[in-house]
């Protein structure tokens, strides 16, 4: 796995380099004859936002297995001591999650977190683009030649498919971070995995040409140690592909002084594009001004000198640090980078809840935030900020780059639309989440529900019937609608359905089809009573307009009935609840729906009185489980008014034994000893070529796994490097087990054990199984050098 780019931190701020750039060269920079900036294509005059995808949990499918960037060891579940993230996210709007180990949320319900692997994770997190105005989502491409390969291989796919459907653009964007072979890989990469997905209408291009980002030429920590020469010929040759190239650059590229290894400016001008990184360079507003006007200016005039697109990152900043200011850093980075008249912007991050630089939508307060996890929710400075918060910034910004907006240093977004925290007594679609069947251009669907009477949104034009809905984020008793266009429209009468959804798939009439007048006289305002009615999604349905052949709408309010009777009635309580489907690590379930005088507002799944799982329909699968387990299940029912069944039939079921994978990849190691860097761990890491070596000329030796747990153990196979250097060798090995870590047992005896490069450097050993959880593999002896050698130890079930 790739160490993060993102934690390294120049220890200087922008005024203490300045010697370096002295006035005369930006001055003579920004006078040289200056090429006309690229064209607005899919990453010049456009937002386009770094998109890790990278999270993943037990029972989602993935490759990778495990809680993938979720935890520090991904084989158990997060917690407040096994976790890598600082941010918590909402996971409202996931149909899918997965049970942590967290503390319950400061408000009761159980910490589910969402796995990247999951289609309609991706799914919504395009939908969200779509809706805040994120034209362009950069994958990221960490060295795919690990055992994170299939994975990013997959989420590739994902990627792709998502885009396509909400008319998004993505490219791939490499980060070489510790690739060390990169100069080979990452042509071969392009070639035989990543160009055939050029041939998407989804793809990015900029001039025509399919876009390629290559993030990390040049920095100067060890972990890109690369020379000059090999980093500009790998950007020639994917120039020579055909593809216009991207270059994520030092902050100080130019200078080539702090951050920047010198040397490279003739790699840095030799890119299409260049996107300096920012993140944890500034803390504050002043220090970003004082990065714009000692870096960005100079940055800015060097690129327009030579024809070069200057596409700067901006960031929200760290919540974990409380560098955010509700929203005032990142409006001033927008703000700045759109006054010095860059291309485009390049936002860092949208799904970054492992350092905190996230956009993508966060917890609000400690109420949906694991109670004592000492994680800041977006209200961290006491300023309530929604959900959307930092999504709506982003929006705003993108509107004025493309000068839709007029340049502001007024961060024209509130925290919270309207400026107060949603509040059940008021206006209940307020910042909620939307959806739409069509839009037209640039006026989505959460137009309607921004507070701005002036933003709309509009259908594509032509073709009825057409439908709006907003998700009011739990079921509600609703009795009034307020409906606004423009103040200064003229006059024009739609036909409208108004429905309701407790799930967002089944829609019932609550009031039908009418005609709402809107007359600019009356201020375009148009309000219905409706039948006290429960309901989550609210949808308009629309079969006409006689001012405009497409659905229209500035506003959306939704207030909930005033004659709402004290409900005391609990839903009766799930019947039927069976098992539909089980994995070693999950168990699907489904059930009969309960009835309730007022209506269910959801399900809750529990394992042994623990709420594991939580839903609107009548499935669920429990994720996370553990193999040739005994569980068993119950369902309650809860209404809107907080009221719960009683439980639903129990189903006792045992989730499969695991498939015969490798029980010791990733898993903790240690050894008797080791020479220079040759540690225990390189035999679980899935590198074959990395390896443990003890010291020399002292036998015997041991290195050893622990699997976590106590396991069914048959066979172990044992690697050497595959290279022929490494040459023929017999090691004098025996395996061994152990339940404690203490008292060891023999699993299989001493034996000469060859490994010969003809057949792979490898031996594969045999042995009744028997239950252990510690493998020990002692070398007494070793042909080949006086030393235990091993660069793989995999462990089986049989």
């Amino acid at each position: 796995m790739a160490v993060s780019r993102r934690r390294f931190v120049t220890s200087v701020m922008a005024g203490s380099a300045l010697a370096a750039a002295s006035t005369t060269e930006l001055l003579a920079a920004a006078s040289s004859p200056a090429h006309a900036a690229s064209p607005p294509g899919d990453v010049v005059g456009k937002v386009t936002v770094g998109y890790q995808g990278w999270f993943s949990a037990p029972g989602d499918s993935a490759p990778i297995g495990g809680w993938w960037h979720w935890s520090r060891d991904r084989f158990q579940p997060p917690s407040p001591s096994n976790t890598t993230i600082v941010s918590w996210p909402d996971t409202r709007e996931y149909t899918h999650t997965y049970p942590t180990a967290y503390p319950n949320l400061g408000n009761g319900s159980p910490a589910v977190l969402f796995s990247s692997y999951d289609q309609q994770t991706v799914d919504t997190h395009f939908r969200w683009m779509q809706e805040y105005g994120c034209d362009t989502a950069a994958l990221q491409r960490f060295n795919p030649t690990g055992d994170e390969g299939p994975t990013r291989d997959a989420m590739t796919q994902k990627v792709r498919s998502a885009a396509e459907r909400y008319g998004r653009k993505f490219y791939i964007m490499y980060d070489v971070t510790d690739w060390l072979t990169m100069q080979s890989d990452i042509k071969a990469d392009w070639t035989n995995k990543m160009l055939a997905h050029t041939a998407s209408s989804a793809y990015a291009r900029q001039n025509g040409k399919p876009v390629v980002c290559i993030w990390g030429f040049g920095f100067s920590e060890p972990s890109r140690p690369f020379a000059p020469g090999p980093c500009l010929e790998v950007v020639n040759w994917f120039k020579a592909q055909g593809c216009y190239v991207i270059g994520g650059v030092p902050t100080w590229w130019r200078q080539g002084i702090e951050d920047s290894r010198p040397g490279f400016l003739d790699v840095y001008h030799a890119f299409n594009a260049i996107s300096p990184w920012m993140v944890y360079r500034a803390r504050t507003v002043e220090e970003l001004d004082s990065y714009y006007n000692n870096v960005n200016v100079g940055d800015m005039a060097d690129c327009a000198a030579r024809g070069i697109d200057y596409l700067p990152c901006v960031m929200p900043g760290d919540l974990a640090g409380g560098h955010r200011k509700h929203g005032d850093f990142y409006w001033r980075h927008i703000y700045n980078m759109v006054r010095l008249g860059s291309q485009g912007l390049y936002v860092s991050m949208f799904d970054e809840y492992n350092e905190g630089n996230q956009i993508a939508k966060t917890s609000e307060t400690q109420a949906t935030t694991p109670a004592g996890a000492n994680i800041r929710a977006l209200d961290e400075d006491g300023v309530a900020c929604s959900a959307d918060y930092y999504l709506r910034i982003t929006a705003d910004g993108g509107r004025m780059l493309k000068g839709q907006l007029a340049l502001t240093s007024v961060r024209p977004t509130q925290p919270v639309v309207g400026g107060q925290p949603p509040n059940p007594g008021g206006n209940l679609a307020v910042g909620r989440p939307t959806q739409a069947s069509s839009q037209n251009g640039p006026f989505p669907a959460s137009n309607a529900v921004d507070f701005d009477a002036n933003s709309y949104w509009e259908s594509s034009g032509g073709s009825f019937p057409q439908w709006w809905q907003v998700d009011l984020g739990a079921s509600y008793r609703i009795g009034r609608l307020v409906v606004r266009l423009p103040g200064g429209w003229g006059a024009r009468t739609q036909t409208v359905t108004v429905q309701g959804s407790a799930d967002g798939s089944s829609f019932a009439t609550i009031a039908a089809a009418a005609g709402f007048t809107f007359d600019p006289a009356t201020g375009n305002i148009v309000t219905r009573t409706l039948p006290p009615t429960t309901t989550r999604y609210v949808r308009l349905s629309f079969s006409g307009n006689t001012g405009w052949p497409a659905a229209q709408l500035s506003q959306v309010e939704v207030y909930a009935a005033t004659d709402t009777p004290t409900d005391t009635t609990p839903p009766s309580a799930p019947t039927g609840l069976t098992v539909t489907g089980k994995s070693a690590t999950s168990v699907s379930l489904a059930w009969t729906a309960s009835t309730d005088n007022v209506g269910v507002s959801g399900y809750e799944v529990r394992s042994s009185g623990t709420v594991v799982t939580t839903g609107t329909g009548t499935t669920a699968t429990v994720g996370g489980l553990t193999a040739s387990t005994a569980y068993t299940f119950t369902v309650t029912a809860r209404d809107a008014a907080g009221n719960t069944s009683a439980a639903s039939n129990a189903v006792t079921v045992t989730t499969d034994a695991p498939t015969n994978a490798d029980l010791a990849r990733g898993r903790p190691t240690s050894e008797s000893s080791h020479t220079q860097s040759y540690g225990s761990g390189n035999v679980v890491d899935g590198d074959a070529n990395s390896y443990w070596e003890s010291v020399n000329n002292a036998f015997p030796q041991w290195v050893q796994v622990d699997l976590g747990a106590s396991r069914t153990v048959g066979r172990v196979v044992l690697k050497l490097p595959p290279a022929s250097a490494w040459g023929t060798r017999t090691q004098t090995i025996a395996v061994q087990g152990s339940t404690d870590g203490g008292s060891f047992g023999t699993l299989a005896g001493a034996a000469g054990r060859t490994f010969n490069p003809a057949t792979g450097n490898q031996v594969t050993i045999t042995f009744t199984a028997a239950q252990t959880r510690y493998v020990r593999i002692t070398v007494t002896g070793n042909t080949g050098w006086p030393a235990g050698q091993l660069s793989g130890l995999e462990v089986y079930a049989s």
